[in-house]
């Protein structure tokens, strides 16, 4: 019995079905935890997401920034881009139940026997694990729900850029999803700097890569997350495991088992 975490697959099943097969995973015994951005930019979006369905009761996933630009599209409140690769989601049959299934996925997953928590994106230095646990069921619990329209309508937009009192219903709801899907940069309060998408070498003036702030409420948790390929799989920490490692751009698809922490990769083929 193994548990294997794997980057973003935007939309590439051949890659992450070559893995499963090096690992031997066991669909019996092992589980697969995916760090979300499970669609769109790859080639195999309907295929990708038709694979994991088939296999979700040995799949753990946490929402991303794609999938939930999927569920806004098909909610009527986005309109797709040049580089989507989503419309065979969208016209197919199996359309329903498989959106449904993104949308009773959580934003965070801890597992308290393993000792690991996963995150698309990251937690805000300033939310401790439990915090942060607290307020993904807010609005887990609103996009789980009749009223997910509601949330899909105010959940884009940079501002507010950090959680303070006094923000709104549907304010404090932007601001925890774009906590857990968007966040890269950030300063040591939560606020969020939104531009900046390269490396940590290029750190814009006063922020700092949301896990490399000191006082951190999560530095001794082990932190699972994706969204930040432009890292190559890099935090300078044995607590973090940074899985998008840019397939989709060319690079390559890193898997871990977390019981031995043990790394397997694919790297894409060249064109």
């Amino acid at each position: 019995m193994a548990t294997y975490a794997v980057g973003d697959l935007q939309g590439c099943l051949t890659p992450l079905k070559q893995l499963l097969d090096m690992v031997e995973f066991d669909p019996r015994e092992d589980t697969l935890w995916l760090t979300g951005d499970l669609i769109n930019r790859g080639p195999e979006s309907l295929e990708t997401l038709r694979f994991l369905y088939q296999s979700k009761d040995h799949i753990i996933s946490v929402l991303g920034n794609h999938d939930l630009h999927l569920l806004a599209i098909d909610a009527g409140y986005r309109t797709p881009s040049q580089s989507d690769t989503i419309n065979p989601i969208l016209t197919a049959p199996d359309k329903a139940e498989l959106l449904y299934w993104i949308r009773h996925r959580p934003f965070i997953h801890h597992d308290c026997q393993l000792n690991y928590t996963m995150v698309h994106a990251g937690i805000p230095p300033q939310w401790s694990l439990e915090k942060a646990q607290e307020k993904a069921r807010i609005v887990e619990q609103v996009l789980q729900s009749d009223r997910h329209s509601v949330f899909f309508e105010n959940m884009y937009g940079d501002s507010p850029s950090g959680w303070e009192e006094g923000l709104s219903i549907t304010e404090g709801w932007r601001v925890i999803t774009n906590y857990f899907t968007r966040m890269r940069f950030c300063t040591e309060k939560g606020q969020l700097e939104f531009e900046t998408k390269t490396g940590i070498e290029y750190t814009p003036k006063g922020y700092l890569p949301w896990f490399a702030h000191k006082k951190r409420k999560t530095r001794n948790n082990n932190i699972i997350f994706g969204h930040w390929a432009a890292l190559e799989g890099k935090t300078n920490s044995d607590r973090l495991f940074a899985l998008d490692t840019g397939y989709v751009w060319g690079k390559a698809m890193t898997m871990i088992r977390l019981e031995d922490r043990e790394v397997f990769s694919i790297r894409a083929q060249a064109n």
